[in-house]
């Protein structure tokens, strides 16, 4: 994953990663359901609802972000849940959103490392990260940690964007997705990188059947692929056996 938000010399893609959020948190939320049209929702509810038929499970949703995730997967599942990020300005707006929902005691948010994930083995009924895969500094290592907490028959959920191959809405989605998204995002959050990378990002993911490829080199079992949206984004499940 060599692709870094702000290409500087001597800084890892960690560190990038983290000062982006930290700078576009404010605006991040209304970029998000704005630039996908509100899409984002329906496809976080999708995510979720592969987790239905677990009782209870306990869920740690890493690159928690701003806690929608996080907060739908306790709405719907009516679990506990904890959230983890890098960021810690993403953080306060998500602490603030379950402070005001009255959610605070089923879902905890921490600062920690997606990549060195500060639990013991085994800990979780499922591990979900949504659109922070991308984001990883080495892909199959924080791949790995999810793996490593999950307990036997657990459920790593990944809902991540893709691309879309299918002719003509590859070349109209492409077009927004490379010309008029990195744009409008840049003027709304004053971080013009911030939305550039988004798009190269995605490019550079390994979706589909490559990223599949990926989940079992760390030791789960794919059990669906659901596209979303004409493969704007896909829902990978995999099994911890």
């Amino acid at each position: 994953m060599t692709v870094k938000p702000y290409n500087s010399d001597g800084e890892s893609k960690k560190s990038e990663v983290k000062t982006m959020f930290n700078t576009i948190a404010p605006h991040y939320d209304f970029l998000n359901h704005t630039l996908s049209f509100g899409i984002d929702k329906l496809w976080r509810r999708k995510a979720i609802k592969t987790l239905a038929d677990m009782p209870n499970p306990t869920i740690l949703d890493v690159a928690t972000g701003t806690g929608d995730f996080a907060i739908k997967a306790h709405k719907t599942l009516k679990c506990n849940v904890i959230g983890l990020d890098l960021s810690p300005e993403m953080l306060a707006i998500a602490k603030a959103k379950t402070v005001k929902k009255g959610m605070s005691d089923a879902i905890k948010f921490i600062e920690a490392d997606s990549e060195h994930l500060p639990f013991d083995d085994e800990q979780f009924d499922a591990v979900t990260v949504a659109f922070g895969a991308r984001n990883y500094e080495n892909l199959d290592l924080g791949l790995s940690e999810m793996a490593r907490v999950l307990k036997p028959d657990g459920r790593m959920v990944v809902l991540e964007f893709s691309r879309p191959r299918r002719f003509p809405f590859k070349q109209v989605y492409m077009l927004y997705f490379k010309q008029i998204l990195p744009r409008f995002g840049g003027l709304i959050s004053h971080d013009k990188r911030a939305y550039a990378y988004l798009p190269q990002s995605v490019m550079e993911f390994p979706d589909g059947e490559e990223f599949e490829k990926h989940i079992i080199s760390v030791g789960l079992k794919p059990l669906k692929r659901i596209e979303l949206t004409f493969g704007i984004a896909t829902i990978y499940v995999a099994l911890k056996q």
